[in-house]
């Protein structure tokens, strides 16, 4: 027999809307948001025919049209970069491309033994992200660097002084104390330590010629399958004015049974060195008799993406802003899967946000304007590195200093309703509490993260903007589903991760019902909506690292 909450939300479903039966108060306040209306904007934009949504291709083009289509209709304002004096729909993005032309040619030597690597099979190479035209390494001397670490703050350094110039660095994913749980980089929640961006700039700070993260499913939180099509495309960053500070000429993964083996014929002990490599006095292990060989040319050039923005200008404060974000990028065309399909759809990641962003809006330009300004912001390349966001974030459209703060959607769930929500990452921020009380008047409950170890809050588009001092969250949909509970969530959920995430198969399905996701996005309209009305500059927490930078712009909010 259901339980009388499970009868109430059923009855609620037959009206084709959320109805919000349980809180009928805020039911007449929060706005009527689709669930046909969100199936059909993830089914157009993960459809063939937007060829996965790929940066500087004709699925961007194809997919900015549209959003800015949609924005127009619904009756937002333009909000990108200036023209004339007037507001234009996007805010142009340049980015340095790169792409391997041809197969790679890679080789282990080890003792005198020459081994062929695969590209996308032993290795992930990517193509070079320093400017290079083409790599060419000739017998470079392997060193191991355990976790690939440098934090002065923690009394860590995994280089120990070691003159890296010329080597390539091998390196474990994830953090020092993944595998105990216990330690100084935040127990099984990653650290900024743990990603592989930081790996790779501090690779290029070590003057190593090249870098291998060795890969492992549970500490990357995702399977190889993810890292080659991920990796083995085409590479995007944003135009630096010193690219080689930030990036080794070569860069790449390693598959974990490759590392082993490679460990094994330089006498060494790979699971030993592993758990060396999870104390600070852990020092560099040369892989004697090990070399790497790596021979390519790169397509390296300049293009423009864009960032679309639309806005509603606030009646009181309008220098004042509340922003939602989503990315509408996704991998383009890449390597094809076992059936041959090479479209990398993105459904749920991230057509869900992107379907979230163009609610909102419309509901926001149907309803009486907020006191403070509203901006839609759907940005390109998070996929590449969070690189739209991270553009803006360092060229904002609206001072930062002014932005109340960042609602991001990322890979938000089609299907029923749950009990519960969560974040990408629970760092401490007012925002969050904000969240956590309006949803409390829908009868939802939050949830912290339930794998911090994956490292989500470095992994979302809210990212950029929360370093630079910016109250920013990224919303996760609940993982206690109505029908099912956590049981149910969680298998969805690691299905997901192991067979659509960041692969062709991630395309929409016509039993997706996306009612909570309707749900989800009243509640996230109302706080929004709460915010652009208030006078409150929401903070983050005495103890986060985001603090300061967020203190030092305290004058612009007087």
């Amino acid at each position: 027999m259901r339980s009388a909450l499970s009868r109430l939300l059923a009855a609620s479903l037959l009206t084709g809307s959320i109805g919000l039966a349980l809180q009928p108060a805020y039911a007449a306040k929060a706005p009527d948001i689709s669930a046909q209306r969100l199936s059909s904007i993830v089914r157009t934009l993960s459809s063939d025919a937007f060829e996965g949504r790929g940066p500087a291709t004709a699925g961007e083009t194809k997919t900015v049209n549209y959003i800015v289509s949609q924005m127009k209709a619904m009756g937002l304002q333009p909000g990108g970069e200036m023209k004339g004096g007037k507001r234009t729909w996007t805010q142009p993005v340049p980015l340095l491309r790169a792409n391997i032309t041809g197969s790679p040619q890679l080789s282990l030597n080890v003792g005198g033994k020459s081994q062929a690597l695969t590209q996308g099979e032993q290795v992930a190479i990517r193509a070079a992200l320093d400017g290079s035209k083409s790599v060419s390494i000739d017998n470079a001397p392997l060193v191991f660097l355990g976790y690939g670490v440098k934090a002065p703050e923690r009394n860590w350094d995994d280089f120990k002084g070691m003159d890296l110039h010329g080597k390539i660095g091998v390196v474990l994913i994830n953090d020092p104390d993944f595998e105990t749980g216990q330690g100084d980089f935040g127990g099984k929640a990653m650290t900024y330590y743990g990603r592989w961006t930081y790996k790779y700039e501090e690779a290029a700070r070590q003057g190593l010629a090249g870098l291998l993260i060795v890969h492992e499913t549970d500490p990357a939180s995702y399977g190889w399958n993810t890292v080659k099509n991920s990796n083995t495309n085409t590479m995007f960053d944003v135009v630096r004015d010193n690219p080689k500070g930030s990036h080794p000429p070569m860069e790449g993964w390693m598959q974990r049974d490759v590392a082993v083996d490679l460990f094994k014929q330089s006498g060494l002990d790979f699971d030993a060195l592993k758990k060396q490599a999870q104390t600070r006095d852990f020092k560099p292990v040369e892989l004697k008799g090990a070399t790497l060989s790596a021979k390519y040319a790169v397509d390296s050039q300049v293009i423009t993406s864009q960032n679309v923005v639309g806005r509603l200008a606030g009646t009181k404060r309008p220098d004042e802003t509340v922003i939602y974000s989503g990315h509408w990028d996704h991998l383009g065309i890449g390597q094809p899967d076992a059936k041959g399909d090479r479209i990398y759809n993105g459904a749920v990641d991230n057509a869900t946000g992107i379907a979230s962003l163009l609610e909102l809006g419309r509901a926001f330009a149907k309803a009486p304007r907020t006191e403070r300004s509203v901006v839609f912001l759907a940005v390109t390349a998070e996929e590449k590195g969070l690189l739209g966001s991270e553009y803006y974030a360092s060229k904002p459209l609206y001072p930062l200093g002014k932005t109340v703060g960042v609602i991001n959607m990322d890979a938000l769930d089609p299907h029923g309703l749950s009990k519960n929500f969560t974040t990408s990452g629970s760092a401490q921020v007012e925002l969050l509490d904000d969240l956590t009380a309006t949803a409390k008047k829908w009868g939802l409950t939050y949830s912290p993260d339930p794998h911090p170890e994956a490292g989500h809050f470095f992994r979302s588009d809210h990212f950029p903007f929360a370093k630079r001092g910016v109250p920013a969250i990224s919303y996760g949909s609940g993982n206690d589903w109505v029908e099912g509970g956590v049981a149910a969530a969680e298998a969805s959920d690691k299905a997901y991760t192991a067979e659509r995430y960041h692969q062709p198969a991630d395309q929409w399905e016509a039993s997706w019902t996306f009612k909570g996701m309707a749900r989800d996005l009243q509640m996230l309209y109302t706080l929004g909506r709460d915010l652009a009305n208030s006078k409150q500059w929401p903070n983050w927490g005495q103890d986060s690292e985001f603090r300061a930078a967020r203190d030092a712009t305290a004058a612009d909010r007087r």
